[in-house]
C-alpha cells in the first residue's frame, strides 16, 4: 500500500468477510502540461502551492512530479477556503486554480480565480476567468494577456494627460484655435484606439 501510495496512487483494498483478496490503485492521469506550467509560473516569480483532498503520499508524489514545492494535503472544502483566506491575510495576492465541486469556495475567496473550462459548474460559475481550453498553460497564458492589458491601459492614459496638460494651459489663455482643440482631441482618441488595437498582435 506505501509503495502504491508513494507512486501517486489511491490504494483500494479488497477483503472478503475477514479475508484480504488483494489491493488495487486508482491513479489520476496528470494533466500533460501541469509540469511546464508550473515552472513557466515559477519562473515569473510566482509561488505555486498546491492544495488537494488526497492523502500525503498521494500529495508528495504528484508535487514531486509536477515540480511543486509546497503542499498540502487531507484537505476538505472549507481547510480550502481557509487556506486562501490565510494566505491573504498574509498580505499576498493569491490566484487559485480549480475544476471541482470542492473548489468553489476556494475560488471564491481568491484574489482572481481560474476554472477549467470543461470543470464543474459551480466552479465555472464561481471563477473570475473561465478557461476556454481544459489546459493549464492557459493560465500563464491569462496572467501574460492581463499584464499587457493592464500597460496599454497606462499608455493610454498618457496619451490622454499628454493632450489635456498641454491643451489646457494655451486654452485658459486663449491661445488654442477651437478647431485646433477639437482636432487634437480627435488625434487622442485615435491615438487610444490605436494603441488598445496593438493588443492583437499579443501572442501568450
Amino acid at each position: 500500500v506505501e509503495r502504491l501510495e508513494g507512486q501517486g496512487g489511491t490504494v483500494i483494498v479488497v477483503s472478503l468477510g475477514d479475508a484480504f483478496l488483494g489491493c488495487f490503485s486508482l491513479v489520476d492521469q496528470l494533466r500533460p502540461d501541469a509540469a511546464s506550467t508550473v515552472a513557466k509560473l515559477r519562473k515569473s516569480g510566482i509561488r505555486v502551492v498546491m492544495l488537494t483532498g488526497d492523502n500525503q503520499r498521494v500529495a508528495e508524489a504528484v508535487a514531486r512530479q509536477v515540480g511543486v514545492d509546497d503542499f498540502v494535503a487531507g484537505m476538505l472544502p472549507q481547510n480550502k477556503a481557509e487556506a486562501i483566506t490565510k494566505y491573504r491575510d498574509s498580505g499576498a495576492i493569491v490566484g487559485m486554480v480549480g475544476d471541482g465541486i470542492n473548489d468553489a469556495p476556494a475560488l471564491a475567496l481568491a484574489d482572481v480565480s481560474f476554472a477549467i473550462g470543461a470543470g464543474s459548474a459551480i466552479a465555472v460559475d464561481t471563477a473570475d476567468v473561465v478557461l476556454m481550453r481544459s489546459e493549464l498553460a492557459s493560465v500563464p497564458a491569462a496572467i501574460s494577456l492581463s499584464h499587457a492589458t493592464i500597460r496599454k491601459i497606462r499608455q493610454n492614459l498618457f496619451f490622454a494627460f499628454v493632450y489635456n496638460v498641454c491643451g489646457l494651459p494655451l486654452a485658459a489663455f486663449g491661445m488654442l484655435n477651437p478647431i485646433i482643440a477639437g482636432a487634437a482631441m480627435a488625434m487622442s482618441s485615435v491615438s487610444v484606439v490605436s494603441n488598445s488595437l496593438l493588443l492583437n498582435r499579443w501572442k501568450p
